[in-house]
């Protein structure tokens, strides 16, 4: 079986123990007040798996945690958690959700994103079947990403086609921030970035060059109508080419499994 063939399983109906939760969604949020009550919505409609929300957030004045405390509507149902970032920006965010992340299965989700919730069972399924990476992606049949500016579409559809089709990264959409990883990714592989969404990029290219299984299921992407994107392409183009070029060493200089930071690594080492 090759990397991108993790077979799914068959989504049962919603597993009794709803306490122990099979999924976290990881949510960075940043003054997503007028979004984030759309998108639990959706999350909550669609998700059959037993899920918690992580709300990762950077103050107390975000205008997201009264848009959620206050209005308790269609997602009452879902177990959230607050988790404040005890730094600032995504990459912080992202992380502190990481930390106090327990299930099985972790995605990050964007918190404008009230159209993708029916895939994460989808996500999970292959998860189930295999995967260590499953990647909701633009670029393959069913896919789609619209009303992108410009210069981020070039940068992103560039760096996506190259990544699959030159250095066999096997996902056609290996730049985006929202996807799922297993356990043993978030607690065996070291995050080196320190900037922005550039661990997605590089839990990937690690976890494929670990020989772990990556696969992807067909997404939607529309430019936000609400709100300010925290993605600063230009800022954080040098850390995303690190991992660009890490993905061409192993394919084209043949870097082992060996050479893949690890937690465990770092560990013994100090």
């Amino acid at each position: 079986m090759t990397e991108t063939e993790c077979v799914p399983n068959p989504i049962g109906e919603r597993e009794p123990d709803v306490m122990a939760p099979q999924i976290d969604l990881v949510i960075p949020v940043y003054n997503e007040g007028a979004n984030i009550r759309m998108t639990l919505g959706a999350l909550a409609r669609e998700i059959r798996t037993p899920a918690r929300v992580l709300i990762c957030y950077d103050s107390e004045d975000d205008d997201t945690l009264p848009a959620i405390r206050n209005n308790p509507g269609d997602w009452a149902k879902l177990d959230i958690m607050f988790v404040r970032n005890l730094g600032r920006g995504a990459h912080g965010a992202v992380l502190a959700g990481f930390a106090v992340s327990t299930a099985p299965m972790v995605v990050v989700y964007p918190a404008d994103d009230d159209f993708n919730a029916g895939i994460i069972d989808s996500m999970a399924a292959l998860m189930r079947g295999g995967c260590d990476v499953v990647c909701a992606s633009r670029f393959m049949p069913g896919g789609t990403m619209q009303g992108c500016p410009w210069l981020k579409a070039a940068l992103v559809r560039t760096a996506a086609f190259t990544l699959h089709y030159i250095a066999a990264v096997p996902t056609r959409d290996p730049t985006s921030g929202f996807r799922m990883f297993s356990r043993r990714v978030i607690e065996q592989i070291d995050i080196e970035s320190d900037q922005g969404f550039c661990y997605s990029i590089e839990l990937l290219v690690k976890a494929h060059r670990l020989g772990w299984r990556v696969g992807e299921v067909p997404a939607r992407w529309f430019e936000r109508q609400h709100g300010t994107s925290r993605f600063r392409v230009l800022k954080w183009l040098p850390a995303y080419l690190r991992w660009y070029r890490y993905a061409f060493a192993t394919t084209f200089l043949r870097r082992p499994s060996a050479t893949v930071a690890l937690k465990i690594r770092r560990e013994l080492s100090a």
